[in-house]
């Protein structure tokens, strides 16, 4: 049983249910169903709640709102790796999902607007073709996977912890970058999948005022995000959605090109450099981020260790990698040089590790789970409490090349 002075740190079902607008009946449910157990329990089994308690409910109701069912949402919760510490990352990750939502919906209603606008030109319901009916309803009717959005948010915000917390080189990989821009007046330059704007919104009092950016995404939550972080920034900016294989730009526009850490999603490789120097003006310069094979390499050894059959790291960056993307540069540029970036991690506490390790596409996540995780995480302790910490290869860095 709670004392008097213990029970200040806590809220009751009631309480929490006035503050937040809940009903009772939902908490209850939450709890019935274990998606939300209290903290404690006061006299005669009162349910009492802590902070953190309040910040899974935030977490909840969010996930929620976006229209995940009860039970993804509990199986996201449960594997999850936010705690009360960690709200900041949580209601970043939050944002961006319903920064993404919101753009969608937005996409929708521009659907709308424009059928309404034929409508009242025409004056007659029957005069609005086919093809406008079938893009409207395919605009209403298309939903995302919120649950893979969500996750693709949290790997993200995974792999910024691991590289903050565990990276050697303070600089930063965006400060290092930004160097090799140069600082000449007068450029115009195009990023091609921008993320949030970091590369920007780091470098914010380095940029020239006469440069004009033009920063594109293929995400529209991304764009939102990357326009809310470069706003007080020098330069002129504009924000577009963009595929690099289809670019919509003319001839010869851009001073400057770049492309960090993306050429190796991208379906077709050639056609998107085809489509990078187009666009590019003679003499101009193309940058472009990468990693080689021996990148965290040290990550899959620790797993392998452990279960041969383990798989972290995700071999789709060996389509565009730093020893061999060259070669696939040589295609369209006469001249690309190679800039490593000096840096390795060295980890003194073994959770962002883990969380980073389920959070890679590959099979660790699903077999990281439970008392399995546990045994894993414990493997992991012991391998840093022989060594006093566990360091980790990093070998990232980019191409400069000229049209």
């Amino acid at each position: 049983m709670q004392t008097r002075e213990q029970m200040s740190d806590y809220r009751t079902t009631g309480q929490i249910a006035k503050e937040t607008g809940l009903t009772l009946r939902t908490l209850r449910y939450y709890d019935q169903i274990g998606l939300l157990k209290p903290s404690s329990y006061g006299q005669s089994s009162q349910r009492l709640y802590s902070r953190s308690d309040l910040v899974k409910l935030q977490h909840i109701q969010t996930l929620k709102y976006i229209g995940l069912s009860l039970s993804e949402i509990k199986r996201i919760v449960a594997a999850s790796r936010i705690q009360e510490q960690d709200l900041r990352s949580s209601l970043n990750m939050q944002r961006e999902i319903l920064l993404q939502k919101s753009a969608d919906l937005q996409f929708v209603l521009k659907a709308i607007n424009e059928a309404i606008e034929k409508l009242m030109r025409s004056g007659k319901d029957e005069e609005v073709d086919w093809k406008a009916l079938a893009e409207l309803i395919h605009a209403v009717h298309t939903e995302k996977d919120w649950v893979q959005q969500y996750h693709l948010a949290n790997r993200l915000q995974t792999r910024i912890e691991l590289y903050e917390k565990c990276g050697v080189n303070k600089q930063g990989w965006h400060r290092w970058f930004f160097e090799h821009l140069g600082r000449e007046p007068n450029l115009r330059i195009l990023e091609i999948g921008c993320g949030d704007g970091t590369l920007w919104a780091k470098n914010a009092d380095r940029i020239p005022e006469s440069w004009k950016i033009t920063v594109t995404d293929l995400s529209p939550g991304m764009l939102e995000e990357a326009r809310r972080n470069i706003r007080n920034t020098t330069g002129s900016f504009k924000f577009m959605l963009v595929d690099v294989q289809s670019i919509p730009y003319h001839d010869e526009e851009f001073d400057i090109v770049i492309a960090n850490h993306m050429l190796y999603h991208v379906p077709d490789i050639p056609k998107a450099l085809a489509e990078i120097r187009r666009v590019m003006k003679p003499g101009a310069r193309f940058y472009t981020s990468t990693m080689s094979k021996r990148h965290l390499h040290e990550i899959d050894r620790l797993a392998q260790a452990f279960d041969p059959d383990m798989k972290v790291l995700d071999p789709i960056m060996e389509r565009f990698e730093l020893d061999h993307g060259g070669e696939l540069l040589a295609k369209e540029f006469a001249e690309a040089k190679t800039f490593r970036y000096e840096d390795q991690l060295i980890v003194h506490d073994v959770q962002p590790l883990l969380r980073y390790m389920t959070s890679t596409p590959m099979n660790a996540r699903t077999k990281l789970v439970g008392a399995r995780r546990k045994l894993f995480a414990a493997y992991l302790q012991n391998e840093l409490n022989l060594e006093g910490s566990i360091r980790i290869t990093t070998d990232s860095g980019f191409f400069l090349a000229r049209r």
